[in-house]
């Protein structure tokens, strides 16, 4: 059957994933590990409900977000990993360094999957402050389940579209 995750009025669907020959990396950011480690365990749920092996999680961590889409192109290129999940928060302080490393770091993230062809899914909390970025890691607004269900989905269809499992599929010309 399929699952519904909701975030207030809003939610997504997921049927039944299968991930047991999925691999998927974690990169997560050690900058306010108190927020992100449970973002990082949700995201182990999700996959693991969806069937990953705990053995085919490559996890690692960087030490802030600044560094997440650089390393998750090199696990794109060097650890076979069929989907990267990249966890973090920014919280806006009082200069502008927020918006520069946000937008840096959520370009960035897109650049990756375009370059490697692999998908990378954006699970950086962009938060306003301390008690909304808390509430999001945790409880019942803690999306990080729904990441792991995501990367899972977009590598099984990432999968049907390279390997010719899709029956619909239709040539584009340049694959």
């Amino acid at each position: 059957g399929a699952v519904t995750i909701r975030a207030g009025d809003s939610g997504v669907e997921f049927k039944k994933l299968d991930g047991k020959d999925i691999r998927v990396g974690i990169v997560y950011a050690r900058w306010n590990a108190a927020i992100v480690d449970p973002l990082v365990a949700g995201a182990k749920k999700g996959l693991a409900e969806c069937g990953v092996k705990e053995e085919n999680i490559v996890t690692i961590s960087v030490p802030g977000c600044y560094e997440l889409p650089y390393s998750a192109q090199l696990i794109c290129m060097t650890q076979k990993v069929d989907a990267v999940i990249c966890a973090g928060v920014l919280i806006k302080g009082e200069t502008s360094h927020y918006e520069y490393i946000a937008e840096a770091v959520s370009k960035g993230i897109m650049d990756v999957q375009l370059l490697t062809r692999t998908p990378v899914i954006f699970g950086v909390l962009t938060c306003l402050s301390e008690e909304q970025a808390v509430a999001r890691s945790t409880g019942a607004k803690n999306h990080s389940e729904a990441w792991g269900k995501t990367a899972v989905e977009m590598a099984l269809f990432r999968k049907s579209q390279f390997e010719g499992k899709n029956p619909e599929k239709k040539s584009v010309g340049f694959l």
